[in-house]
């Protein structure tokens, strides 16, 4: 079997991270945390092996046999090898989320962007960087870019809604989610290009595509 055929296989369930929208609330139990944790390093084993060897040239053995589990752990937790690099985007995201539900609302969302970067290592920032390098010009990756992306609006509209005292539902709340969101990953997008791996240097990129936002368009 090749290791685009050997890839391919899916057995067991998947965590889909955002696309989840009725998470439990509180400090989830050990078992979650392990899980989570091991979900992790697997996006981050992922990232290095895929910047150092390429995508196709990287097999679901090779990312399980760095991380030490079983390929058959591996698909447990992922549908395919791209999709492992998941964790790695989506736990920002959730990171952003949080710090927008508990920013004041007497205070403009415009300032609230770039914070929760501040307590990311060099060495995370650099993976997160690489990843976003990487499915630039790597469709498996860019699509899943794009679809923790897209799962996020929905996350978004949830905020503007509560913010706004609206229905998530609402064209308007839509949009806005829409924008707040596209800003978040031109942002990032930005970021990577720039080559600065200093999480500070991504929370500016990510406040001035989020400030352009929010101001409209200058037309």
């Amino acid at each position: 079997m090749t290791a685009s055929a050997r890839d391919r296989e899916q057995p067991g369930s998947v965590d889909s991270g955002h696309g989840n929208r009725s998470a439990r609330v509180g400090r989830p139990p050990l078992t979650e945390r392990r899980k989570a944790a091991t979900r992790l390093e697997i996006a981050r084993e992922a990232v290095r092996l895929f910047g150092a060897q390429g995508v196709a040239e990287t097999s679901g053995e090779d990312i399980a046999r760095a991380v030490g589990v079983s390929v058959r752990t591996l698909w447990r937790y992922f549908p395919s090898k791209e999709q492992c690099v998941r964790p790695l985007l989506t736990g920002g995201l959730d990171s952003v989320i949080a710090h927008l539900r508990a920013w004041p609302r007497d205070r403009p969302l415009s300032e609230a962007i770039g914070e929760q970067w501040r307590g990311v290592t060099p060495e995370e920032a650099g993976l997160t960087q690489e990843l976003i390098r990487l499915a630039a010009r790597e469709p498996g990756l860019h699509a899943v870019w794009l679809e923790v992306h897209h799962d996020a609006e929905a996350v978004f509209a949830d905020f503007v809604a509560q913010r706004t005292g609206r229905h998530a539902d609402d064209l308007a709340v839509r949009v806005q989610a829409v924008i707040m969101n596209g800003a978040m990953r031109v942002g990032a997008e930005e970021w990577a290009r720039s080559g600065n791996r200093d999480p500070d240097a991504h929370g500016l990129a990510v406040r001035a595509a989020w400030r352009t936002a929010l101001e409209g368009l200058a037309c």
